[in-house]
């Protein structure tokens, strides 16, 4: 039986919503393994607009649901509706959004906090013993919202200043390559560095690649 995989965007773009590579290779490799998705965002305002060409804010007002929506061709849920009971797994791609819009670590460092929905959806997923992955940025989610309690065993790849906010949350940071996978097999997490080293699409899609094989194995382990 395929496993159904959650898959929570922030918004359309790297620098104000999910990072599209990051997104649009997570659904992929999890089509080519067979699993079905499920899409979700939070249905609120994101932090802000970015214009893409010249990195300058546009002041415009754009919703994340709606934007996230472009990636999912439409298929996409609010986040608040998506209950744990429907999936085998899920998964968080990176991108500005992830640390803006599902929570605010781009702004408040390791004194954030995490979107109401995200974090009940993560939070039901773990306490039902199914396996969360988080790719470039995102895992400073999971420092938010697990650090404390469990200290999971993460990483962002290698800089030094944004390992040492998810340290202080309460994660274990591992410093690793591009490509590299790091899995948690105590707390049942999958993390990969992505653009927060990533050179070329090709080294995301690998980690990418990594990441979602893993997270389906735990799955399959853990069914």
């Amino acid at each position: 039986m395929s496993k159904r995989v959650g898959v929570v965007l922030s918004g359309c773009g790297v620098n104000d919503g999910s990072e599209i590579h990051e997104a649009v290779l997570t659904m992929l490799a999890l089509d080519r393994s067979g699993a079905e998705m499920v899409l979700m965002a939070p249905d609120k305002e994101q932090m802000d607009v970015v214009d893409h060409r010249s990195g300058e804010a546009t002041g415009e007002k754009r919703n994340v649901l709606a934007e996230s929506a472009r990636i999912a061709r439409g298929n996409i849920r609010d986040v608040k509706d998506v209950q744990a009971s429907e999936l085998d797994a899920i998964i968080l791609p990176g991108g500005f959004g992830a640390a803006k819009n599902l929570c605010d670590f781009a702004t408040q460092g390791d004194k954030c906090t995490v979107d109401e929905g995200v974090q009940r959806i993560l939070r039901d997923v773990h306490q039902a013993g199914k396996p969360v992955a988080a790719l470039c940025i995102a895992p400073a989610i999971l420092a938010r919202v697990f650090g404390e309690e469990i200290q999971p065993e993460i990483t962002i790849g290698t800089d030094a200043p944004t390992a040492a906010a998810l340290q202080s949350m309460g994660a274990r940071h591992r410093d690793a390559k591009v490509t590299d996978v790091v899995i948690d097999d105590r707390n049942r997490m999958i993390t990969t560095p992505c653009y927060m080293l990533a050179g070329r699409i090709s080294e995301v899609a690998t980690g990418v690649e990594k990441a979602v094989d893993a997270l389906l194995e735990m799955a399959k382990a853990g069914s």
